[in-house]
């Protein structure tokens, strides 16, 4: 049976996204059964967390995923050799990151090109050239490497020069939000939601920025969730006068953002670039419709059932914005469009495709 070590030095509980995926991919690993077996390598932040989604052994290797000089050393340089300590056949690495070299084939997921495509918008301008050298090294050892969209599929070939034949496109899946109820907007106090960490690629400014460009009974509410301690969109906030109109929350739990999707009229997603959109899919999964960015990425995630917007644009923004709030019609048509194009995307699919890879990479 072989073996698969699975890298999970930087799941920590703190990361979003990456995190979500890894978890969900394994669960379903495991309820599919396989002729693998696995064995997680966790951070030690990691190993402290609920473990139950792993479909085998998990162990502690010390390395903490939230010191990145750690995390960094023990990516490049120690997991590997923790995966053949624990007899393993093959390496998957889940968050773009991984060993610089391996002794077994290795599998790594690389979910984005942002520190090459735009190196401007990266919260930390100090770790670009660092992290860029990583995801050169990672992807030089990988034997086969997965991605979730056409465009990051494009710009691994464009910036790593990874031929094309040893990428393999598996797109990410939605898990559905908790919600007490059937989805029931609020009509007399409308609001926006918008949930996800506060790198500047996201754009949440604007969102608040464009609010002043609406009156006053077609301007909804604003509601950005996500933020760890202080938050930087305070000052924004304060900067345009909306503290009237707009509520900051931090990290929630499963069940009050899943309030939030339930009472919310649409779903805002203006990021300038970005690899995927997991709100985007789990808000088109109980019906809540979604305004996006007009990028690609946004487009292979959501189709035709989006309102699209330029987010260069607070005017645009604020078109969108009003859209939602004065025209219910295109809200239930959107609801329903959202609905069909969200069963496109399974967990299963990504699961089996994922096992597939597995097989590649042990057959070269």
């Amino acid at each position: 049976m072989p073996r698969v070590a699975v890298d999970l030095l930087s799941y920590t509980g703190t990361k979003g996204g990456m995190e979500t995926y890894a978890r969900e991919l394994y669960r379903e690993i495991g309820r599919q059964g396989s002729e693998f077996e696995f064995v997680g390598l966790a951070s030690r932040e990691g190993y402290q967390l609920d473990r139950s989604w792993f479909p085998g052994e998990m162990v502690d290797t010390g390395i903490s995923g939230e010191n990145r000089f750690i995390w960094a050393y023990g990516e490049l340089f120690q997991v590997a050799r923790q995966a053949k300590r624990h007899g393993a056949d093959l390496m998957h690495s889940p968050a773009t990151l991984g060993p610089a070299r391996s002794s077994m084939p290795s599998v790594v997921t690389m979910h984005d090109m942002l520190y090459w495509s735009n190196p401007e918008l990266m919260t930390t301008p100090l770790y670009t050239a660092p992290v860029k050298l990583m995801e050169r090294l990672t992807s030089r050892n990988a034997t086969r490497v997965l991605t979730i969209s056409e465009v990051s599929r494009a710009e691994i070939e464009k910036y790593l020069h990874v031929p094309r034949a040893r990428i393999d496109l598996v797109p990410l899946a939605g898990t559905m939000p908790t919600i007490d109820g059937d989805r029931d907007p609020d009509q007399k106090h409308p609001f926006v939601l918008a949930t996800g960490n506060r790198r500047p690629h996201k754009n949440w400014a604007s969102l608040i920025r464009a609010l002043p460009l609406l009156l006053e009974h077609e301007r909804p509410r604003l509601v950005i969730t996500g933020s760890h301690g202080d938050d930087p969109l305070q000052a924004v906030v304060e900067e345009t006068g909306m503290q009237d109109w707009v509520e900051l929350k931090g990290w929630l739990t499963s069940e009050e953002l899943g309030e939030l999707y339930r009472r919310a009229t649409i779903m805002a997603m203006p990021s300038f670039v970005d690899g995927f959109s997991l709100p985007a899919l789990e808000s088109m999964m109980v019906g809540l419709p979604v305004m996006m960015s007009d990028i690609p990425v946004y487009h292979e995630v959501c189709g035709d059932a989006a309102l699209y917007l330029d987010p260069t644009s607070l005017d645009s923004i604020a078109s969108v914005m009003r859209t939602a709030v004065t025209r219910p019609d295109e809200m239930r048509r959107l609801a329903a469009a959202g609905l069909e194009q969200a069963e496109r995307f399974s967990w299963e699919r990504t699961a089996t495709q994922t096992l597939e890879t597995f097989r590649r990479a042990l057959t070269v």
